[in-house]
């Protein structure tokens, strides 16, 4: 049998937390699709334009335009005007996409407890560290970090 590939196997388990959060996500009331959630978990702290997340997200402006509508109707997301250009609009999440943001947290923190619990503490803090040196090479978002 052929061995996985490296992006399956860091999928793999992405996909499973992301089912898991989803679906607490459902327990409170929130049935976000996937291709919501996908768009929802991209936005900024500070929001961001629909361009940034379509980059984002790897899909069509107007498609992320359709999905932030969607949010938008579902009460996560609002538009608003970018103060650094009046003629731009940042998509910011609201009281209720921060409840959802909140209701995850938990459910990511016990996952990965469960991965340390698996793997023990230190090659979870060496995985963690790898998969950080290697999103400086797969993530144009990523601040390069220096290396002492």
């Amino acid at each position: 049998m052929e061995e996985l590939n490296l992006g399956l196997l860091l999928f793999i388990p992405y996909r499973a937390m992301e089912s898991a959060v989803l679906a607490a996500l459902r327990e409170h009331g929130h049935d976000l699709p996937l291709n919501q959630a996908r768009v929802f978990q991209r936005i900024a702290p500070g929001g961001s334009r629909l361009a940034e997340l379509a980059e984002a997200a790897q899909v069509s402006k107007q498609t992320v335009g359709s999905i932030v509508d969607q949010l938008e109707r579902a009460g996560y997301v609002e538009r608003v005007a970018d103060p650094d250009d009046a003629r731009a609009r940042l998509v910011t999440l609201t009281a209720k996409g921060h409840e959802i943001v909140e209701l995850s947290i938990p459910v990511v923190r016990d996952i990965e407890a469960a991965w340390e619990a698996h793997l023990g503490r230190a090659r979870t803090r060496q995985l963690r560290e790898t998969l950080a040196e290697l999103r400086e090479l797969t993530d144009p978002y990523a601040t390069p970090r220096r290396r002492g």
